[in-house]
């Protein structure tokens, strides 16, 4: 049973080609019952959200979690800025890294751990530059291409 409480739910695999992720922290979202029992059915998009400091505190912000279809009139509204559990220490350090050396805040990975808790792993970014992402792209096909010479030689 553990097993399948556990597992990614959403991804954001364009944050791995557009940004440097420097500092990666696992945090807790602030959530309603339809939202936990929508990400539970395995339904959510990251792709094009990001996190921001309102305040002291640091919220998601245009992440998606589509309506859980049992919840009739008590739905949760699906796009709404959600505030991350984070310590205190740890926030700081991200809205300083944020305001002094100009970061992004951008979730990587929304999941449920083993506990049953959604979880999502955010990190301190560094925006890539054009000729960064085609390095990135250059180095990929390079590994691809290495892999198949290995297969087809060995």
């Amino acid at each position: 049973m553990a097993e399948s409480k556990a597992g990614t739910i959403a991804e954001n695999r364009r944050a791995r080609f557009d940004y440097f992720l420097e500092d990666v922290v696992e945090a807790g979202l602030q959530l309603t019952g339809t939202e936990i029992k929508a990400l539970r059915d395995g339904r959510a998009n990251i792709a094009e959200s990001y996190a921001a400091v309102e305040g002291r505190e640091i919220v998601l912000i245009n992440a998606d979690i589509p309506p859980y279809k049992q919840a009739n009139r008590f739905n949760h509204e699906p796009r709404r800025p959600r505030k991350l559990l984070l310590h205190r220490r740890q926030i700081d350090r991200m809205i300083g890294a944020v305001q002094r050396d100009g970061r992004t805040i951008v979730p990587v990975r929304l999941y449920i751990n083993e506990s049953g808790r959604a979880k999502i792993e955010i990190a301190l970014a560094k925006g890539k530059k054009l000729h960064d992402k085609r390095e990135a792209a250059a180095e990929r096909d390079w590994q691809r291409d290495k892999a198949r010479l290995m297969k087809d030689l060995g």
